[in-house]
């Protein structure tokens, strides 16, 4: 029944990941991220990590969406349509590039798959483990990632007050 899951859920993630990609209307776009996000969340999940689930669904397919859609709603994006076409050479060295990507994805999977755990491994996914990890060795670059969302959105509401 996991086997069944987890591919049911690897199809749907990779699926919304392409219309993330693909997808020229931005509302489209945010709102297959946020499937995609919740996709992750049924990983979570499979791997017995239910608090970590919760906390994907609640902070990422919940509050960074809300930002995400917020910014695009400010930003009142356009059709994309009057850009210029890519050149030949751009879409080569884009498929280039993104067979490299998967090549090395591919080894870096193949290579934790067959790594067995230590005997003093850390329980994966409680909300004891990660306070300790947040909280302790990732306190700096969380504050550092807040002040960036807080950048982040101050940039886009003075975009948006340039164009009015």
């Amino acid at each position: 029944m996991e086997t069944v899951a987890f591919y049911s859920l690897t199809f749907l993630a990779v699926a919304s990941a392409l219309v993330v990609i693909l997808q020229r209307k931005p509302v489209v776009s945010a709102l297959a991220l946020a499937f995609n996000l919740v996709c992750i969340a049924g990983f979570y999940l499979l791997l017995q990590a239910q608090f970590m689930a919760l906390l994907q669904v609640i902070v990422y397919a919940g509050a960074i969406m809300v930002l995400i859609l917020f910014v695009v709603m400010l930003l009142n994006l356009g059709d994309e349509s009057t850009e210029r076409p890519s050149r030949p050479i751009q879409r080569w060295l884009g498929g280039l590039l993104t067979a490299a990507l998967a090549l090395v994805f591919g080894f870096s999977v193949s290579a934790v798959v067959g790594a067995p755990l230590p005997d003093n491994a850390a329980p994966f996914g409680t909300a004891a483990a990660l306070g300790q990890e947040l909280f302790g060795r990732f306190f700096y670059p969380f504050e550092v990632i807040s002040l960036l969302l807080l950048v982040a959105m101050i940039g886009a509401v003075l975009l948006a007050k340039r164009r009015l």
